[in-house]
């Protein structure tokens, strides 16, 4: 089982101060560890931000509102999908295209898949 990490760029919305970054082209990295948790997934944000939570409730809140703790996870129209985050520092709303999570989340199905002998 392999690491997998995508790179994309996603449109940011936080109450934090964000001056420095272009709101229209922020980068982030998608993470799949299966040796770390096989039921888990990360998100890098920009700075110190990283969020791990279930990769089910990620794929669930591609079909309708979903949310555990201090993740949320919706879609919003046919072609984007929205993640906030919730913390003590505020609140981040990640709006990703819904193909880019599609894809992210088909190659960890793949990476956790038993290797035939």
């Amino acid at each position: 089982m392999s690491v997998v990490e995508q790179y994309a760029r996603a449109h940011i919305v936080t109450d934090e101060d964000v001056d420095r970054l272009d709101p229209a082209a922020v980068p982030v990295v998608l993470r799949y560890d299966p040796e770390s948790d096989p039921l888990a997934v990360r998100i890098d944000l920009p700075g110190p931000h990283a969020w791990t939570f279930d990769r089910a409730l990620l794929e669930q809140g591609l079909r309708a509102p979903a949310g555990s703790g201090e993740v949320r996870v919706w879609p919003c129209g046919r072609v984007q999908a929205v993640v906030e985050f919730h913390s003590e520092q505020g609140v981040s709303v990640v709006q990703f295209e819904t193909k880019t999570i599609t894809r992210f989340l088909r190659r960890t199905y793949t990476a956790a898949a038993p290797v035939a002998s």
